[in-house]
């Protein structure tokens, strides 16, 4: 498994044909996912070992991608703060108890929330006694976890959130540490369960300006990263963050991921080709035609230059439209066409 071509793009090693896997991979677009889901509500999957290792494996074995990831979310470590996380069916998660002034922050309970989810680490050990390929851990990041908390649910200005910043700048650090503890101490037990990468994601950190993500975020990331293992691959994957994927760098992971909304080539030479990078492709581009799919997939491989170090990705999770057999072709396709631009090189 440590020959994998995964985990040796992690480590910018030569490999052919580029590695493919998919953020949501295991989703809502898919069959299989969807027969479990109509007779369990998502916590009650999430909380079943054995249901959320066979939606994990079966999404690889549907696709032929070279990473599984753990079916999840990246709300689960709020659960035992006792915030009121709720999913509902048409609304996504929803915090019924949100934090917005430094009394609720003081509030929250200093615990290790994550040893309040062994469900998590048996779906990984589940997980690995049936995957042939690595399996990727994975968490909210800090940004994004403290976001839905103050926020209470999805947002578009993130007003309640940047208040908090602003008028209690003590009482933001003081949360984001809270969550950095907690993030490390999740992402760990993954790994120790027997997850061989993990993915850190912040959603909804592209809200924020360069100033703001150095000044709020970008010391809590690096100390998150700090607190994981060396010697497994971490991969930071932020979306709108194209005004400062420098920062997002400084921040830490083995892996850049860049969404769609930056050209990869130009995004690379930002971040430094001493990371190996993971993108790009639109989702969107996962409901087109099948040409215009291949054509941009095309473009995106030969952005990448043949350079050790690409992990091929969407810029963001499959959505919900997609067909099954369109993200195999897209597999089939990655794999072909880098393969043989390998050979041509």
């Amino acid at each position: 498994m440590t020959e994998a071509p995964f985990l040796a793009a992690c480590q910018r090693l030569p490999v052919s044909p580029t590695p493919v896997w998919f953020m949501r991979q295991a989703g809502r677009y898919m069959p299989e996912y969807r027969r479990v889901r109509s007779r369990h509500g998502f916590l009650e999957l999430c909380r079943s070992p054995d249901l959320a290792a066979e939606v994990t494996v079966t999404a690889v074995e549907r696709l032929g991608v070279d990473a599984a990831i753990l079916f999840a979310d990246i709300l689960l470590l709020l659960e035992p703060l006792g915030v009121g996380l709720e999913y509902s069916r048409n609304d996504g998660p929803v915090i019924h108890r949100p934090v917005r002034g430094p009394e609720d922050v003081e509030r929250l309970p200093r615990i290790d929330a994550a040893a309040e989810l062994p469900y998590v680490y048996e779906a990984v050990r589940l997980a690995r006694k049936s995957l042939r390929v690595p399996l990727i851990g994975f968490s909210g990041a800090p940004f994004t976890l403290a976001s839905y908390i103050v926020e209470g649910g999805g947002s578009r200005h993130y007003l309640h959130t940047k208040t908090l910043m602003y008028q209690a700048p003590q009482a933001w650090h003081q949360l984001m540490a809270l969550l950095v503890d907690n993030v490390i101490s999740y992402l760990r037990r993954q790994i120790e369960a027997g997850a061989q990468a993990v993915q850190v994601f912040d959603s909804w950190v592209g809200c924020l300006s360069p100033h703001d993500y150095r000044q709020f975020v970008l010391p809590h990331m690096k100390r998150l990263f700090q607190g994981l293992p060396a010697h497994v691959p971490t991969i930071h994957f932020g979306t709108g963050t194209a005004g400062f994927l420098e920062l997002l760098r400084d921040g830490g992971g083995t892996v850049i991921g860049l969404d769609w909304r930056v050209d990869l080539a130009e995004g690379w030479q930002r971040v430094g080709f001493d990371r190996a990078i993971q993108g790009n492709l639109d989702p969107a581009a996962l409901l087109a035609s099948r040409d215009l799919l291949f054509e941009q997939a095309r473009t995106i491989l030969d952005r990448a230059g043949g350079r050790p170090g690409h992990i091929f990705n969407l810029g963001h999770g499959i959505l919900p439209q997609t067909s099954v057999d369109q993200v195999r072709a897209l597999v089939d396709f990655v794999h072909d066409y880098s393969q043989a631009a390998g050979k041509n090189g």
